[in-house]
């Protein structure tokens, strides 16, 4: 091959260093043995590369393309060891962790802290997914793990889906709503007049799901939880929320809960993760996120 990492090495020392012989110290080298290989260079590649201005070696124009580019090979090259590396020892070189917008990530920031004084070398991705989003984001590779997702549409053979809460949810209004007026239980001619604050589904390709609404019902898409929580604060509209996520609002007296003679029933909420995946960060996370569940 006429292109060399080790060519490309000398490239870089004579161009950070400014000189062959400085460059030739840095690479434990003698002066003739960078010249040389620069030379050869010149010849495999079939263009001058170095020109020189008295003294000095300037790269030409086709020599800073080739050092320029030159360098994002080594650094790739580089990572790919790195890599190869942390799987030899068991470590993935990145986890990708997606957050259901119905989970408090406040629970799970701790969990992180523990991991990074581990030193593993491990990258975290943390994202926010919604509903069907979040299982999609795990049957098509972006995230490795799902924390407070939905349960499975059907028998996923090869992934693991552990409940770790029960969410309950609430009808709530902000502090001023003309709702609050009304002969409780609201019914549903109480309620569809009013603008209903609905969360997106995140998902890009699988069926879209929309949970505690009315047909004909004006709705207001947001894209997460604390969107929706912030809109019906405001007074945008009217919505179901889940207890866990709200309980500063309701004892401030900004949300206000009205009975509804329908069911909000409660909603499991899982872990889930691809059963294959026997990297030690996903394993390791796995098992922080379970012993955390079980002890609330």
């Amino acid at each position: 091959m006429k292109l060399t990492f080790e060519g490309l090495e000398v490239l870089d020392a004579i161009d950070r260093k400014g000189s062959f012989s400085a460059a030739a110290i840095a690479l434990h080298r003698v002066r003739s043995t960078v010249s040389y290989s620069v030379q050869k260079m010149e010849e495999d590649l079939g263009f001058v590369i170095f020109r020189r201005e008295g003294r000095r070696a300037v790269l030409t124009p086709a020599g800073e393309l080739l050092l320029q580019q030159g360098r994002e090979l080594l650094s790739s090259a580089d990572r790919i060891l790195e890599s190869a590396h942390q799987l030899n020892s068991g470590w993935e070189s990145s986890i990708n962790i997606a957050i259901d917008t119905v989970w408090d990530i406040d629970q799970f920031y701790p969990i992180i802290a523990q991991f990074q004084q581990l030193q593993s070398g491990v990258e975290v991705n943390v994202s926010e997914e919604v509903m069907g989003g979040s299982l999609e984001a795990l049957f098509e590779g972006r995230a490795d793990i799902v924390i407070g997702g939905p349960p499975p549409v059907m028998s996923m053979k090869g992934y693991k889906f552990d409940v770790i809460m029960r969410a309950t949810w609430q009808f709530v209004v902000a502090e001023d709503h003309p709702l609050i007026s009304k002969k409780m239980p609201l019914t549903e001619d109480d309620i569809k007049p009013y603008l209903a604050i609905i969360i997106s589904d995140s998902s890009k390709s699988s069926p879209i799901r929309a949970h505690r609404n009315f047909d004909h019902q004006l709705k207001l898409r947001v894209p997460t939880m604390q969107h929706k929580i912030s809109a019906i604060v405001q007074g945008l509209g009217i919505g179901f929320l889940p207890t866990h996520k709200i309980h500063a609002q309701l004892d401030a007296g900004e949300l206000v809960p009205l009975a509804i003679d329908m069911d909000a029933p409660d909603t499991s909420q899982y872990c889930s993760w691809k059963v294959n995946n026997k990297g030690r960060a996903l394993r390791w996370f796995v098992d922080k996120i379970l012993a955390a569940a079980s002890e609330t």
